[in-house]
């Protein structure tokens, strides 16, 4: 037991040994690190274009929300079931021959999606098609294992590393839906699919060419499974609860906003608190993490999520667009924290499954969020139901506080 506490208290607090010399420049000095991000940020923007691009051009053809939704749910669903398999054979047999093709039966997927309702197939077709975008490798996490590689004895590189990978993120999931809205808005309903997809494709091949910086793969695991390694379970938790606030925040903004006869400006509101994440993980990837606790970047998301609550019952748009910007500047630091824990947790040679076992723990609380979120707004107030988010972050403190409070006090 004392070495697990000694191992969680140094885990909890995220040291600054390595240094921080040259930031991101220094990040992007390495050879080959130019290249592989390049292709990464490719790939991963079709990542905040695929659902929207789907809801519009499923509902707008067949006239139904409710289908769109249930076809986009089926794809998530789906997405984090195959996650995690996925990553496991990337560990075991290498990123280029696992993802490679993956991407393309992903791409297929989409097309696919694309024919049946171009072509008005029967509703099933949607279903079936769209399950086939599960196979979408998890971008961030391949290149987080790549940074992981390459800075592994470096904690304060990885560090920053792991910031400009979060804003990335949010960059992404910023841009993603207004490409999106833009394209099926100017061009034709599917032109953000089909634009989708080949981004996809394009980035991945540019990503997966850069072989220098590729870990190498663990074809026989010696590690245990992520979900048996100390403290992982706890944060796998903790990664739920707040995909729920990001879930619930959404619908619930959407729905605020079409109260306030605002609908079309739920985007940019929602944009502004990705900006605030963005601009928060940038500032924290360049500083110095020693000390930091993820515990207290818990505590900060949920005392910042009473701000949008509070700015809601103003009935003002624009002091809840104010409210999102300052409240999105707790989750970067919030989830760059809780990656960096999960890479010294994991395995070495089960890094990208154990990256992925989190993102399946996202998707799933963000379906579950949405989920709470829409029947609080729709039977209650959207007033009131942005005590959903906030009830949300403040569960996922009290799990970190639950798992990490005997870290945090043995820590240094």
């Amino acid at each position: 037991m004392p070495q697990e506490t000694t191992r969680d208290a140094q885990d909890s607090r995220i040291d600054g040994k390595g240094g921080q010399a040259g930031g991101y420049r220094r990040l992007f000095r390495l050879p080959g690190t130019r290249a592989f991000t390049t292709g990464n940020l490719l790939a991963r923007l079709p990542m905040g274009m695929f659902s929207v691009s789907a809801v519009v051009m499923i509902a707008g053809s067949r006239g139904s929300y409710a289908l769109a939704g249930a076809v986009t749910a089926t794809g998530l669903a789906a997405t984090a079931l195959a996650g995690p398999w996925l990553a496991r054979l990337v560990d075991r047999h290498g990123q280029a021959r696992v993802a490679l093709p993956a991407t393309v039966v992903s791409v297929l997927g989409s097309l696919a999606l694309l024919l049946c309702v171009h072509y008005d197939a029967p509703d099933w077709t949607l279903f079936a098609a769209y399950a086939g975008t599960a196979a979408t490798p998890n971008t961030g996490g391949l290149s987080r294992a790549r940074w992981a590689h390459l800075l592994r004895d470096e904690p304060g590189a990885l560090h920053t590393a792991n910031a400009f990978e979060q804003a990335a993120d949010e960059l992404c999931f910023m841009l993603g839906p207004v490409l999106a809205s833009f394209l099926t808005g100017t061009f034709f309903p599917e032109a953000g699919t089909l634009t989708g997809a080949l981004l996809l494709l394009a980035g991945m091949l540019l990503f997966l060419a850069q072989r220098a910086t590729e870990p190498p793969p663990t074809p026989r695991s010696q590690g245990p499974s992520p979900l048996r390694s100390p403290g992982v379970p706890s944060l796998l938790a903790c990664f739920t609860a707040t995909g729920a606030v990001f879930g619930s925040m959404e619908v619930v903004t959407i729905a605020y906003a079409d109260a306030q006869g605002h609908r079309a400006a739920a985007g940019a509101v929602l944009a502004l608190q990705a900006a605030g994440s963005c601009a928060a993980g940038l500032v924290y990837g360049a500083r110095k993490p020693s000390g930091v606790r993820f515990s207290w970047c818990l505590a900060a998301m949920a005392g910042l999520m009473t701000l949008p609550w509070l700015a809601a019952t103003t009935r003002s748009l624009p002091a809840l667009a104010g409210a999102l910007l300052v409240a999105g500047m707790a989750t970067a630091p919030t989830m760059v924290t809780a990656m960096t824990l999960v890479q010294r947790r994991t395995p070495g040679d089960r890094l990208n499954e154990g990256m992925s076992l989190m993102v399946t723990g996202l998707l799933t609380g963000i379906a579950c969020g949405s989920a709470t979120g829409g029947w609080a707004a729709e039977h209650l107030a959207p007033t009131t139901a942005y005590a959903v988010p906030l009830a949300a972050a403040a569960l996922a403190l009290a799990l970190g506080v639950a798992t990490l409070t005997r870290a945090d006090r043995a820590a240094p």
